[in-house]
């Protein structure tokens, strides 16, 4: 063997031996220090301690270790027996539940401190009259909250704050008052454990609670949320019935100290994997009870503001009248209202300082929040605030479904994507662009529409913006234009609008095969979400064009694709494009490109319509707008919208604004309503309307905040500021 080689063999096994000297110390001093704290606990507690002490040395994360006191260890032991001795349900708790579930001295990942001591002697106190661990919880939680002075209030300074910055502040939300409570019940040897979830399958949030031992099984109760009725009652029982416990942000989660497979979802950290945690989802999933079901309402003085005491109303409802809640309490610790029949429905809202407002709710949902604010009849209110404030409260949910990179619907249907970043530093001021590019195949296997899924993500690369490939739900024909679709892609431009700060008037709709049908349907049906669209290979069916007039459509076909006569399709709706383009000179770009020699497959040369559609930008508030309603139908279409019981397939609406004057031609379903804007016309001044020139309107419209939130609720972008009803 020659020198060189031997010189590097013996570096080899010189940082061996290293390294295995160094992991053996490092084995002695963990030994050594697990013997010394069990060690330390036996001599007070025999075997009980030292039984104690191994299973939360044992089960310690990792980054704790070398890091937490052996004093403070040796206190949370002795405090945690202790209050298992006294107290008179210690005898009852099972050991496997004490040592998991009352033994620890965090949940979380929140910030290690010796709080076992200070709280023994608070809450002792106050349980000391308590027969069952349930009772005791139940006390706790009505009064533990008051003696610390630590309520509800979101303008604390982080989400998992340990006992002391909470009490420091006199501020937390859910998961800090979820610690505190749990901290309280384990002080005095009620085991507890912080429950939660990551994002509600309505989308509305994320939620955690507090469970505790009682009577052999686990219960549930709302931090700072004492509810009378007892255990297992909560404003969030009908959400978390509605859990998922297939998928893990949408599954109910509950803490563990010992190992296991399962890990709780830390929305402010969820890349952590490290606290344990079991799903408990089955044992939420029940029918809801009748104090959970109707919309729950919640009135503020601003959006994400301060919550407001009302008196709420439902019109031609004699005693249907609730009053909504104000406040320290959990803010979506809501009151509810039944809602009779079919909607839409008519609600009178007056607050305590005699304020009254009339609002109008479409359909049911899961919390209505109604903006109640002197700029609420004014008009004097700061609309970026209201949008930078509604970012703020969506953003955490919205990042972690994101992330989850799935969406579902109540029929259970899965809609998932792949991405790909390109350019990041290209962005525009505003954000990426996005690029959502929808596969071929259709009605065929699962297994080959997953295929055409998975090469769809890299089929185009744009030289600017975020490039979405989605899965199709389903795996039938029209898997891209069945009505569902619209409502997924609708939100998934919410979702990277919001959380990954995408320019919501540069987003662009993409498809190939299937995916171009696609595009032929979703196109004009969703028309105001595009600055462009391009069809690849598809078949319209039987879509139509006039939608299309303020957005750019281009269409690429093989000459030789003879199936379904796509070619000739193709060469019919340039014609059709054309013909618009012809009698309105001012809208209708497009552009139709047929390869001659190609058939289905174009090799790619169809990507040459990557940079002119990075060239455009939607219009937002476009002066002329044409609305034909497909057979799936839409509540709005840019600035023009009708009531949901109004919605009437093939109505066709003719919009068109010239100053102050709005003029409308055709169709007449009833219950129009438009959604306006300084960016379209002037608010500070009169407006009139024309409908089939007859005079339906005349006056200044009223701009308001809550029109405001509906608007973004409905749209990531075009935030109307008033809405007019027509009669």
């Amino acid at each position: 063997m020659n020198t060189g080689k031997m010189r590097a063999k013996l570096k080899m096994t010189l940082r061996a031996v290293a390294v295995a000297v160094l992991f053996s110390s490092f084995c002695e001093a963990r030994d050594k220090d697990e013997a010394e704290l069990v060690a330390a606990i036996e001599m007070r507690w025999a075997e009980e301690g030292a039984k104690s002490a191994r299973f939360l040395w044992e089960n310690m994360p990792e980054r704790d270790r070398g890091e937490i006191s052996q004093s403070l260890l040796i206190e949370n032991v002795n405090y945690a027996l202790i209050a298992r001795k006294e107290l008179p349900w210690g005898s009852e708790i099972p050991e496997e539940v004490f040592l998991n579930d009352v033994l620890p001295y965090a949940v979380l990942d929140e910030n290690r401190e010796a709080w076992r001591g200070e709280f023994y002697y608070k809450c002792r106190k106050l349980v000391e009259d308590c027969e069952t661990s349930g009772e005791a919880a139940q006390v706790l939680n009505r009064d533990f909250f008051d003696i610390i002075d630590v309520h509800y209030n979101r303008g604390r300074k982080k989400p998992n704050q340990s006992p002391s910055e909470s009490i420091e502040q006199g501020k937390a939300t859910c998961t800090g008052l979820s610690i505190l409570l749990t901290y309280a019940c384990r002080s005095v040897g009620v085991p507890a454990r912080i429950a939660g979830t990551a994002l509600w399958t309505d989308r509305s949030g994320n939620h955690t609670w507090v469970e505790v031992w009682h009577d052999g099984r686990w219960n549930y109760l709302g931090a700072d949320e004492y509810d009378k009725k007892g255990l297992n009652h909560g404003w969030f029982g009908g959400r978390a019935s509605k859990a998922d416990p297939k998928v893990h942000h949408h599954a109910i989660w509950a803490t563990s100290w010992k190992k296991s497979e399962g890990w709780f979802p830390m929305v402010w950290n969820l890349q952590a994997r490290w606290v344990p945690a079991v799903n408990v989802t089955e044992r939420y999933l029940k029918k809801k009870s009748e104090s959970e079901k109707g919309v729950g309402i919640r009135v503020v003085s601003s959006p994400g503001g301060a919550r407001l005491r009302a008196q709420i109303s439902l019109e031609g409802e004699p005693g249907s009248a609730i009053e909504t809640k104000a406040g320290r309490k959990d803010y979506n610790d809501v009151a509810r209202l039944v809602l009779p029949g079919k909607g839409p429905w008519t609600l009178q809202v007056e607050t305590e300082a005699g304020k009254m407002l009339t609002t109008i709710i479409k359909r049911p949902t899961e919390i209505l929040e109604i903006v109640f604010d002197a700029g609420a009849s004014t008009g004097s209110f700061d609309v970026e605030e209201i949008i930078e404030g509604w970012i703020a409260k969506k953003k955490p949910v919205y990042e972690a479904e994101l992330k989850a990179k799935v969406i579902r619907d109540e029929q259970d249907r899965e809609f998932r994507w792949l991405e790909r970043r390109f350019g990041e530093d290209k962005a525009g001021l505003d954000g990426p662009s996005l690029f959502i590019s929808m596969h071929g195949g259709g009605g065929t296997t699962a297994e080959a529409n997953t295929q055409q899924w998975q090469n769809q993500i890299r089929l185009y690369q744009p030289e600017e913006g975020i490039y979405v490939a989605p899965r199709a739900p389903t795996d039938t024909w029209n898997m891209w234009h069945r009505g569902h679709i619209d409502d997924f892609i609708d939100h998934l431009i919410s979702l990277y609008v919001v959380a990954a700060g995408v320019d919501p008037n540069r987003v662009y709709l993409m498809g190939y095969s299937a995916g171009g049908d696609g595009v032929y349907q979703l196109a004009p049906r969703m028309a105001d979400r595009f600055a462009g669209v391009a069809m690849m290979a598809g078949h319209p069916n039987d879509a139509r064009p006039e939608n299309l007039r303020n957005l750019l459509f281009e269409g690429f076909m093989g000459g030789k694709d003879f199936s379904y006569n796509r070619n000739k399709k193709a060469v019919n709706w340039g014609k059709k494009m054309a013909a618009l383009r012809d009698d309105d000179p001012e809208g209708y770009e497009h552009r139709v490109t047929i390869y001659p020699e190609l058939g289905h497959w174009m090799q790619r040369k169809d990507a040459e319509v990557l940079p002119r559609l990075l060239a455009k930008s939607r219009q937002e508030w476009p002066k002329k707008m044409v609305w034909v309603q497909d057979n799936i139908t839409h509540e709005r279409l840019y600035w023009l919208g009708v009531k949901p019981e109004n919605q009437v397939k093939a109505c066709e609406i003719y919009g068109q604004v010239d100053g102050q004057t709005i003029r409308l031609q055709g169709d007449e379903p009833g219950g129009i309503r438009l959604w306006l804007s300084n960016e379209l016309l002037d608010l500070s001044k009169p407006v009139q309307v024309f409908h089939n020139e007859k005079k339906v309107f005349a006056g200044k419209v009223e701009q308001k905040a809550e029109v405001v939130i509906e608007s973004l609720q409905s749209r990531s972008g075009m935030v109307a500021t008033a809405l007019l009803e027509l009669p």
